[in-house]
């Protein structure tokens, strides 16, 4: 039987984790944030907050990667807490709205960028958008190795991208920091909690990524090593690179330009380098879009192969080139979702606005599922563990249920929307999954 090979290391870990999570946050989400809250020094709080919050949450993904170092992620966690029927549902869900609409999303953002260089209309957008999408359905159907070579290339480039960007950009400031200080209304209307928490909410889509390391895990070489370790430096990296970056926007622009920005990093070049600074950034930018968009997908795909391994959705599913050795079938279902998403939405906002909300709920249950292997003894201790247990995760798993319910507080008709999405893969369950697991 054709079986998926176990080459990655180290380094593909921590430039799957990086490649994936900077993708469009850092580029998109800062101005969007601005218009939510009134000055820069609450605006950094936000991201150091979420930094640390979702650090936990990686810490806890590392635990059950290593309890669980099986190709799917939350798919083999859930599963294996709470049974076929949840784990059924979270890859329902991936399909249908976590995973594919960052890669429609990303895939249009990269679209825009490029028409930073030449007029581009909604359908030319469309169609780039498109086309990108097909290219890295592609290049992951020729093998892990090709599609882990292009992280590798998009991760170098992004981290060497904003490093210098950062620092030479804060050289040139000279230390005129005097930006940080401004203090402007709100623009949002949501009032101060509703505007902070959907600030976070941008904030945490800036941050996602972590969680699809675990998702390869069967496709490494030693997993029990390399999960933590991709997990720790890689969020460290992402973390110093998002605060230099925002220290960076708000010193040159200000909050009134960041708010007035729609290609924030490119303005920022604009006025520290001229035309041609601008001009590389809208490269780097689009380099890490798509170096997301390539990440995403080679990781989820893996979730629709293990569920079909497990009877958990169509057998189609369950397919492996016999040459490439690559889950060929999931990645073109994965590819054409995102495609019709495209089609559907046409919009970055609209197509990221109901995935955190999502993925926050699954997080949720992802972390009582780490509680019941704790008190079960379930899945292989040999490897990483979480420190202070049970504090770190309860404090973690609070945080989320308050982000939850405060978000269907303050936008009940998104929450709901984003929830038909999820919950529209109990019907296809019980018409045709529920009795695979009998």
């Amino acid at each position: 039987m054709t079986k998926l090979k176990k080459t990655l290391g180290l380094f593909d870990g921590i430039a799957l984790l990086v490649g994936i999570t900077i993708g469009a946050g850092i580029f998109k989400t800062p101005q969007v944030v601005a218009r939510y809250i009134d000055s820069f020094s609450i605006i950094i709080i936000l991201w150091i907050g979420v930094a640390v919050f979702v650090y936990v949450g990686a810490l806890i993904y590392a635990e059950l990667g290593c309890r669980f170092p099986r190709t799917g992620g939350e798919y083999i966690y859930m599963e294996k807490a709470f049974g076929p029927f949840f784990g059924f549902l979270f890859g329902w869900a991936q399909l249908f709205i976590i995973r594919t609409s960052p890669t429609a999303a990303l895939s249009l953002l990269s679209a825009d960028y490029l028409g930073y260089f030449f007029p581009i209309d909604q359908l030319q957008k469309i169609i780039i958008a498109t086309l990108i999408i097909i290219i890295f359905g592609f290049i992951n159907t020729l093998g892990v190795n090709r599609g882990s070579a292009y992280n590798k290339f998009s991760s170098s480039v992004k981290i060497t991208g904003l490093m210098f960007f950062c620092i030479i950009g804060l050289i040139l400031i000279k230390g005129d920091f005097s930006r940080l200080s401004e203090s402007v209304s709100a623009t949002a209307t949501l009032g101060p909690t509703g505007n902070i928490i959907a600030a976070i909410m941008m904030i945490v889509f800036s941050f996602l990524g972590w969680d699809r390391v675990g998702y390869v895990a069967g496709e490494m070489k030693n997993p029990e090593k390399v999960i933590p370790q991709s997990m720790f430096y890689g969020m460290l990296i992402v973390t110093v690179l998002y605060l230099g970056s925002n220290i960076l926007y708000h010193s040159v622009i200000g909050l009134e330009g960041m708010r007035l920005s729609s290609i924030v990093a490119s303005d920022t070049a604009i006025s520290l380098f001229g035309s041609i600074g601008a001009s590389l950034i809208s490269i780097m930018v689009i380099i890490s879009a798509t170096g997301s968009v390539n990440g995403t997908m080679m990781a989820t795909t893996r979730v629709y192969y293990a569920m079909a391994k497990d009877g958990l959705i169509f057998k189609w599913f369950d397919f492996i080139h016999p040459r490439f050795q690559t889950p060929t079938h999931a990645i073109i279902a994965h590819c054409s979702w995102s495609i019709a998403l495209i089609l559907i939405r046409q919009n970055f906002e609209t197509l990221v606005a109901g995935m955190v909300f999502a993925i926050l709920i699954f997080y949720g249950f992802t972390t009582v599922a780490l509680f019941k292997f704790r008190k079960e003894n379930i899945g292989n201790k040999d490897g990483y563990t979480l420190p202070y247990f049970p504090i770190l995760p309860t404090l973690y798993l609070l945080g989320i249920v308050v982000l939850v319910l405060l978000r269907v507080f303050y936008e009940p008709w998104k929450s709901a929307q984003d929830l038909i999405f999820v919950l529209s893969g109990i019907p296809v369950y019980f018409l045709f999954f529920k009795n695979n697991n009998n």
